[in-house]
């Protein structure tokens, strides 16, 4: 009797009281008001209430303690729901604005379409456009991986190519605060609002390519045109939503492949979930899974191909960075 005692004790412990700790810990050390000493403080009391009132049951077996400990919690959940996204806040350059869409028929403007000129990190033209594009001119979809932490780990986006050689890339991203830095775990803790770009190869593709130094593949996808402008109709649809009602981003739940995913949805509502929708690295393998790769061609030949990070790295400013990263592989 005493053994299964000490099993439900445990296994208390390491499903529900650790777990709760510790998620009260960072959401109160991303969340809470003040700065970094205020934050650390806020977390630390959270830390040795908690780790206190449950050490106390454990000694007298005391049923209030325990109610204690539900209701701080539940308290802490309260509290966290009040925190809402916004979109007025002190953004980073590069995410300072918000694309919107209208559309006309089989004409869509967009406005607030991004062409900045990067020579650096800092150092940078920025450039915000209102484009026109004729969606019966609409000729290809392009998936853009960039990886820049590993095989798994690849930030995705979509380009789609009009028949006078003009692209548009759209893609989901975190909506930085200036001086704030990208991190997984605050992706969880409602530490990023969602942002989705509309931008120019040459702007979005080759800050990551010659800025930031990061590795990028480019797979054609095999498509139906009507495919192709029901997933652009989508991007510009969400694109209004956020600015109408702004969204948090979530490191897994809602990041720059699940919400493709969430476009891509409604047109084939047989498309299946995959893990690899969530290690955005190895998507390729779901892609061609699914049969929207090119048929007959081994995956390995495709990466090799698509691989345009050299190509990228190499074509001068003013030249045409679109028809260079896909000019055939010498």
């Amino acid at each position: 009797m005493k053994l299964a005692k000490i099993a439900i004790l445990v296994v208390l412990v390491l499903l529900v009281v650790l777990p709760s700790i510790l998620w009260g810990i960072l959401a109160l050390w991303y969340q809470a008001p003040g700065g970094d000493a205020s934050r650390t403080a806020c977390a630390l009391i959270w830390a040795l209430a908690a780790v206190g009132l449950f050490a106390a049951w454990v000694r007298s077996r005391k049923v209030w303690l325990l109610v204690v400990y539900v209701l701080a919690f539940l308290l802490l959940l309260t509290w966290w729901s009040t925190i809402a996204p916004s979109n007025d806040r002190p953004w980073a350059d590069d995410v300072a604005r918000q694309v919107q869409g209208s559309v006309n028929g089989h004409e869509v403007t967009l406005t607030n379409v991004r062409d900045f000129n990067w020579r650096s990190a800092t150092d940078y033209d920025a450039r915000w456009e209102t484009r026109r594009y004729d969606l019966d001119r609409l000729v290809s979809t392009d998936v853009v991986l960039s990886y820049w932490s590993g095989p798994a780990i690849a930030h995705s986006m979509l380009s789609f190519g009009f028949d006078d050689g003009s692209h548009v890339v759209f893609s989901v991203e975190i909506r930085r605060r200036r001086g704030q830095e990208y991190s997984s775990i605050g992706g969880f803790f409602k530490d990023f609002e969602m942002t989705l770009i509309a931008a120019e190869e040459r702007d979005i593709i080759r800050v990551r390519t010659n800025v930031r130094g990061e590795q990028d593949y480019l797979y054609p996808l095999q498509i139906d045109r009507t495919v192709m402008r029901e997933l652009f109709l989508g991007y510009v649809q969400l694109a209004n939503e956020l600015v109408a009602k702004p969204a948090f981003y979530n490191t897994i739940s809602t990041n720059c492949t699940t919400m493709v995913y969430r476009l891509a949805k409604p047109i084939d509502p047989g498309l299946p979930f995959d893990i690899r929708l969530l290690l955005t690295g190895y998507l390729p393998e779901y892609l061609e899974r699914i049969g929207v790769l090119e048929h007959g061609m081994p995956l390995a030949s495709l990466r090799r191909r698509g691989d345009i990070t050299a190509r990228a790295r190499a074509t001068p400013i003013a030249a045409d960075f679109s028809a260079a990263i896909r000019a055939p592989i010498r």
